[in-house]
């Protein structure tokens, strides 16, 4: 069970506290609204994850993930759906917790999503300054949306209906 909360970050302050950061190129083999099955390479490691839909707050889900070979996910990659997540993941500790910070690019240039797993649903964590409005369980923030309605699409569309 993955336990996991979303927050879109508001400046990158965060950069100067990260102590690894990791180019990510993700696709998806099967992306709906009960699962999805995603392909990641993150430098020379690769993964194959499959992901259910998430509880009623958002917050929590069926995760299996397994490393693969890299060769192996360079053509799975090929095979996946139309749209591709291109970011770069920094890890920074806050408290006693590992906060993940994407900072996509591509379609996605602009957008800025923290991350952190929990042990719990009740677990409490420190909120560091430079991270804004949660969006856990919301969908348009999900890489596997981000992937079909990338973040810069959706902007200028926002941008073209207002008065």
């Amino acid at each position: 069970m993955e336990i996991e909360r979303k927050f879109l970050v508001k400046n990158t302050s965060f950069m100067e506290d990260a102590f690894r950061k990791c180019p990510i190129i993700q696709g998806y083999l099967c992306s709906d609204a009960e699962r999805s099955v995603r392909i990641r390479i993150c430098e020379d490691t690769a993964f194959l994850t499959i992901k259910s839909a998430t509880n009623a707050r958002g917050w929590s889900r069926y995760e299996f993930e397994q490393p693969i070979p890299l060769m192996d996910a360079e053509e799975l990659i090929r095979l996946c759906l139309p749209g591709r997540i291109d970011k770069v993941r920094h890890y920074v500790k806050v408290g006693g917790h590992t906060w993940e910070v994407d900072v996509f690019n591509g379609e996605n240039e602009g957008l800025i999503i923290a991350e952190i797993e929990l042990a719990s649903e009740q677990e409490t964590f420190e909120l560091p300054v430079w991270v804004g409005q949660e969006v856990s369980g919301n969908p348009k923030y999900y890489n596997s949306m981000l992937a079909k309605q990338p973040y810069k699409a959706r902007l200028a569309r926002d941008k073209k209906s207002e008065p």
